[in-house]
């Protein structure tokens, strides 16, 4: 039987605010998050555990939590890129985390100042870290389809990672050599496995090969999507992996969204316009798509943007 449920994850008070000239209070950006909750969204990224002198858009993101009226039933999440960052949503009692690195080694030392080796082991303790505190954990690959910098990133080396985030969700390390047993694989599974098309270098067959390489990993209703529309295929590749049997995927209202340390990275795939694709072929995501059309038009407008197309 197919699943035919879907469930969307708004990134829109995260990653589609860091990468706008406008900052907005964390006031603002609390009502943002519950105008996003009340159009049907049950999980919500409210923002990232970032330095702000780097992201000065995240500054507050403690505050925000604090404002925001807490909804039962919905999943709120903050991002965290180093230990510090852990650190903070632990003592800010948000009760998801998400923990990315990078397959790529130069996006790596922009994005975190850490090669790719430096950021897995640290991101792996940082997971076994949350999980003994109590929280919940999206565990990722960034660039996980290509690289704006280095072009195509072998999908051997995202398997790789991903085996290795898969274990510290387990509480375990990765045996020596890098090979996981078969009577581990896909057991416990503590940690939602996040895959961030983060340059938007993606196409539909480079999904399909990347979800092939981690079939006998995990299991495809594990998996969320985070997808960039840089070259207007993040539709497409949606598409590609619903049909692999991803259930899981990160939007953004209005189609906001990018990285401060890629130049032209563009938004995430828009909310509104998924809801509309997906439940056209029959799925359901429980958003009202009237409601989130209109907080669409709200932020951008309040950013002085254009809507996505």
């Amino acid at each position: 039987m197919v699943d035919k449920k879907v469930i969307l994850q708004e990134v829109g008070p995260r990653d589609g605010l860091q990468n706008e000239r406008r900052a907005l209070s964390p006031e603002v950006r609390a009502k943002l998050i519950e105008k996003l909750v009340n159009s049907g969204l049950a999980r919500i990224q409210i923002g990232s555990f970032v330095d702000a002198r780097r992201v000065p858009q995240m500054a507050g993101t403690d505050m925000v939590w604090q404002l925001v009226g807490k909804k039962t039933g919905v999943r709120y999440s903050a991002l965290a890129l180093n230990k510090h960052g852990l650190e903070s949503a632990i003592a800010a009692s948000v009760p998801h985390v998400e923990i990315y690195v990078s397959a790529s080694e130069t996006h790596s030392r922009k994005n975190v100042g850490k090669s790719a080796t430096e950021a897995l082991l640290e991101a792996s303790g940082m997971i076994r870290h949350a999980l003994a505190h109590g929280l919940s954990v999206t565990a990722g690959v960034m660039c996980a389809f290509g690289c704006f910098f280095e072009g195509a990133v072998p999908v051997e080396k995202v398997a790789e990672i991903v085996a290795e985030l898969n274990m510290a969700g387990q509480g375990s390390r990765l045996p020596e050599g890098g090979r996981q047993s078969r009577d581990s694989r896909d057991c416990a599974g503590q940690v939602e496995i996040g895959l961030a098309d983060t340059t938007g270098m993606g196409d539909p067959d480079s999904v399909k090969r990347v979800l092939e390489s981690l079939a006998g990993l995990i299991a495809m209703d594990r998996i969320a999507m985070h997808l960039h529309d840089t070259r207007g295929l993040g539709i497409a590749n949606m598409k590609a992996a619903l049909e692999m049997g991803v259930r899981r995927f990160d939007t953004s209202v209005g189609g906001l969204g990018g990285c401060p340390f890629i130049p032209g990275a563009a938004g995430n795939i828009a909310t509104e316009r998924v809801v509309e694709e997906v439940e056209s072929m029959g799925f359901s995501t429980g958003v009202n798509v009237e409601r989130i059309r209109q907080v669409a038009e709200d932020v951008v407008a309040l950013l002085g943007r254009s809507p996505a197309p």
